[in-house]
């Protein structure tokens, strides 16, 4: 087996990735909270992404895509501001890629206990309540109107 394949390029691309990338970071190991946060953090920078001198206003700022998805306080201070990013408490990475978000269903009026996760792109096309709106014992919206958010 040896013969048939040589493991060394493969090792030699790993170590060069784990030792010289701008990606790569020895884990935060002081408590079981910052281990977590740690591998849920997000960046803009690194190689096909930006550099810190030229990312302007608008890429650091908040996004209405990241609703849900990226929070909006737990960004670096200095140069790196908004360009390092965490995922929200409850987002999850699909299998593409993608940040999803969780949502309770609607059915009928009524707000379920079935939670669905949806990507910026699936949450378009459906109008969302916001989080703190109140609910009866039965799952029902107890105000009239409620404030949603449709299309961003």
């Amino acid at each position: 087996p040896q013969d048939l394949i040589n493991a060394k390029p493969a090792a030699a691309a790993v170590r060069e990735f784990f030792g010289s990338s701008q990606l790569s970071q020895f884990m935060d190991q002081t408590n079981p909270l910052s281990e977590i946060t740690h591998k849920r953090r997000l960046s803009a920078l690194g190689p096909g992404g930006l550099t810190r001198e030229r990312a302007g206003f608008e890429v650091r700022d908040v996004h209405p895509t990241h609703y849900g998805r990226i929070c909006p306080i737990e960004t670096p201070e200095g140069p790196n501001i908004g360009l390092i990013n965490s995922l929200a408490t409850f987002a999850r990475v699909n299998k593409y890629g993608f940040i999803e978000s969780p949502y309770r269903k609607i059915v009928d009026g009524k707000v379920t206990t079935e939670v669905i996760y949806l990507s910026a792109m699936e949450e378009s096309k459906h109008y969302v309540a916001q989080a703190n709106s109140s609910l009866d014992a039965e799952g029902r919206f107890t105000e009239e109107f409620v404030v949603c958010r449709h299309a961003g």
